[in-house]
């Protein structure tokens, strides 16, 4: 049996997404428990020429919701990236998971071959749907979710690599 572009993409980052929530669950425990605002923790980075972890899950979302919609061709809602709170971020995730699980696999398959245009600030990328969705769209969206987990671990929440796989 074959895999789907909806197998490869909707369920994955649904998946994650509800990870990320449950990680963001543990922050938000651990600045209690620790007796500091959260806030510190939404405007912390690994390094100082790396983003925040409120843009890390900003761009993670943006990955999600922009791959479906495009796979789909469909319009990309736009969110406005003001979150800056634990609590924000989390209706962003919950906002993005609703968008996801919105589309049905007849709208997602069968767009492995559909031209991709992604514009970006200094140039314009092309891709086929396959690879738009296992060469940038899927590692994106894991390196920016990857980013938020490591500066909440580097900030000593209490997560593991379950956490971050979620229950199997």
């Amino acid at each position: 049996m074959s895999l789907s572009m909806y197998q490869a993409s909707v369920p994955v980052f649904v998946r994650m997404l509800s990870n990320l929530d449950a990680i963001l669950d543990k922050a938000l425990a651990h600045a209690e428990a620790e007796g500091f605002d959260p806030c510190v923790l939404v405007d912390a980075r690994l390094a100082p020429d790396m983003f925040e972890m409120a843009r890390q899950i900003q761009i993670a979302t943006d990955a999600a919701k922009g791959c479906v919609a495009r796979l789909a061709g469909v319009d990309v809602p736009s969110y406005v990236d003001s979150e800056a709170t634990i609590a924000e971020l989390k209706q962003r995730i919950a906002k993005t998971a609703a968008f996801v699980e919105s589309f049905s696999a007849e709208q997602i398959d069968g767009s492995e071959d559909k031209t991709i245009n992604i514009k970006l600030p200094s140039r314009e990328l092309s891709f086929t749907g396959q690879v738009f969705l296992l060469h940038f769209a899927l590692p994106n969206f894991y390196f920016h979710i990857s980013t938020a987990y490591g500066i909440l671990r580097h900030n000593g929440v209490k997560i593991g690599k379950m956490d971050f796989l979620g229950a199997v």
